[in-house]
């Protein structure tokens, strides 16, 4: 099997890393599919593997009575079980499960753990990559706090274009229901609205973008930092 190049990674925080760091995880990443609502990193269980993302989109998400409630998305800019590993967790209560079907690299927890140890660039990196992903889950908890459902709708479909290709997205009732916290009533009366204000086409388990800054309009600065910290501290320098 033939080994993943640098340069051929769509997953930003691969392309991101010094070469020499590159090269130490190289011989580690297996490629992988990964299956729409397949549990990656179950909750209260060992963080055993981390995942960068190529395509598709995995949700962080929390648990109570056997509903679930998005909380974090990470697709190709990130690195899934980031947290947990940079904070010396053994484990996570929340749940990471593929919202979107893709493909990713996998490198088991000791290997990476490894590599950290002897880079302290690729631990900076780590570091602010989960202080970016952090600053968003509180932007999540903003949006669920102030925002309308129209606004909160707006910002998850522009998170989950800025992860995907083109301006159609793959995205189910059900999904947007748990992205939202809200029943699946309340989310076509949210997509019926924006769709009806021309910022969105809604098709049968697609919604297709057609206009984004109508969308952020709407977002009242819940979308946005995020993605700046990424860029500033990521992509940066």
């Amino acid at each position: 099997m033939a080994l993943l190049q640098q340069s051929m990674s769509r997953n930003r925080i691969l392309r991101a890393l010094a070469p020499e760091d590159f090269a130490r995880l190289q011989p580690h990443l297996e490629p992988v599919s990964l299956q729409l609502r397949e549990v990656v990193i179950a909750p209260d269980a060992p963080v055993d593997e981390l995942f960068f993302p190529e395509t598709g989109m995995i949700s962080i998400s929390t648990t109570h009575d056997e509903r679930r409630i998005e909380v974090g998305l990470v697709g190709r800019e990130g690195l899934v079980g980031a947290v947990p590993v940079a904070l010396d967790c053994v484990t996570t209560p929340h749940v990471y499960f593929v919202q979107l079907s893709g493909e990713a690299h996998t490198i088991g927890r000791e290997a990476f753990c490894a590599v950290l140890g002897e880079s302290p660039a690729l631990r900076r990196l780590l570091l602010r990559y989960v202080h970016t992903l952090i600053v968003q889950i509180t932007q999540t908890a903003y949006a669920h706090a102030s925002l309308s459902l129209e606004g909160r709708l707006a910002r998850w479909l522009l998170m989950c274009h800025d992860r995907t290709d083109g301006d159609e997205l793959v995205l189910t009732h059900e999904f947007l229901s748990m992205m939202l916290g809200v029943q699946r009533a309340g989310v076509t009366l949210a997509i019926q609205n924006l769709e009806g204000a021309g910022r969105i086409r809604a098709k049968r388990r697609r919604i297709e973008v057609l206009d984004r800054d109508r969308l952020l309009a709407l977002t009242n600065g819940s979308y946005g930092t995020p993605e700046a910290e990424y860029a500033r501290l990521i992509e940066g320098g």
